[in-house]
């Protein structure tokens, strides 16, 4: 299975670039990284396991660095995997003060 990210600053209209996220496996750090100039990450391709996934993404201090106040110290996105040979993308749209997701293809 792979694990992706996409996350976009739904009030500046743009990508968010170096926002840090965790992919969990349970309580298990299964990978992690950073948003890169476009707001993606890929954070692993390596096979894992049917079950519920959790990726953390470090929002707080990606606005702080901006000047900005924000409401979530940090984003948490639990889903679950029932076929580990799909691609799973996740995007999340990010404001200060509200954030959404899907599953994106």
């Amino acid at each position: 299975m792979s694990v992706s990210t996409h996350v976009l600053d739904s009030v500046a209209g743009r990508p968010a670039a170096g926002i840090a996220v965790r992919l969990f496996v349970g309580e298990d750090l299964l990978a992690e990284g950073v948003t890169d100039r476009d707001g993606r990450v890929r954070l692993t391709e390596d096979a894992t396991a049917v079950g519920t996934h959790r990726l953390v993404f470090a929002t707080g201090p990606w606005f702080a660095e901006q000047g900005r106040d924000a409401f979530y110290p940090e984003v948490s996105l639990a889903f679950v995997v029932h076929e580990p040979a799909e691609h799973h993308h996740v995007p999340l749209l990010l404001a200060p003060f509200a954030y959404s997701t899907y599953r994106g293809s």
